[in-house]
């Protein structure tokens, strides 16, 4: 009896050190995912100025100051991954409070009007009624930035839209690109830690900024899902109103 209860006990410690392992491994993977985004900001700014794009010192030193602000972003991430490399814990928290769509939209709005005005890919944002909404603002604003890096990615480049629409007591945001090669029986997978569509090419990725915006959303009592509309790929994002 001893002997098949010290063998149960060290089974179980051997999957909890298995589960540990790949909790730090999503973490991490996550973290490397998420400096894709600054990394991508820096490399279109030097770009910019390499080729002469920006016409008035002002322009130079926002674009500089823009380098300066992702590079912290930079630092900031590699110091989780440090810590993560040390820790045992997949650092997905959420601050639950409550923020205005306004707040999300105009950070969205600088980060990429500029961005894809570079990369000659249409953007549109429609129009709505600014309201109340319940969850982590910067956490949103994450979520957001995954789908529209998504977008620019696995997209044909020609155009993003931001669309609105209501759902009983929620808001739902819509990132929209045109050129979905994506199956519609893989719309399922989308969300998996990991998976990757048939249609990323040589793109780089680790499949996980879907994974990343669902448990995310799922924390602050939302979700997001997947569509396929016109050959045209749909990421809503569900948000409840405060």
């Amino acid at each position: 009896m001893g002997n098949g209860y010290a063998a149960r006990n060290i089974g179980e410690q051997q999957r909890k050190r298995t589960r540990a392992a790949k909790r730090k491994k999503t973490l991490i993977l996550s973290l490397t995912h998420d400096i894709r985004t600054p990394l991508s900001a820096i490399r279109l700014y030097a770009k910019a100025l390499a080729e002469n794009l920006y016409t008035t010192g002002e322009r130079r030193v926002e674009a500089c100051q823009g380098i300066e602000k992702n590079v912290k972003e930079i630092e900031e991430y590699v110091n989780e991954i440090t810590l993560a490399s040390r820790e045992d814990f997949l650092q997905l928290s959420v601050n639950p409070g409550e923020v205005y769509l306004s707040h999300v939209i105009d950070a969205i709005r600088g980060l990429y009007e500029e961005k894809l005005h570079n990369l000659h890919t249409g953007f549109q944002i429609a129009s709505y009624t600014d309201l109340l909404l319940k969850g982590d603002a910067d956490r949103l604003i994450e979520v957001l930035q995954n789908l529209l890096e998504n977008a620019i990615k696995y997209g044909d480049g020609k155009c993003i839209s931001i669309d609105f629409s209501e759902e009983e007591d929620c808001r739902l945001i819509t990132v929209r690109n045109s050129g979905c090669s994506l199956k519609q029986e893989e719309l399922i997978n989308l969300f998996d830690s990991f998976y990757r569509g048939s249609n990323v090419g040589s793109t780089d990725g680790s499949g996980l900024g879907l994974y990343i915006s669902r448990q995310l959303m799922q924390k602050m009592d939302g979700e997001v899902f997947a569509e396929i509309k016109e050959d045209d790929f749909c990421a809503t994002v569900v948000v409840r109103k405060a």
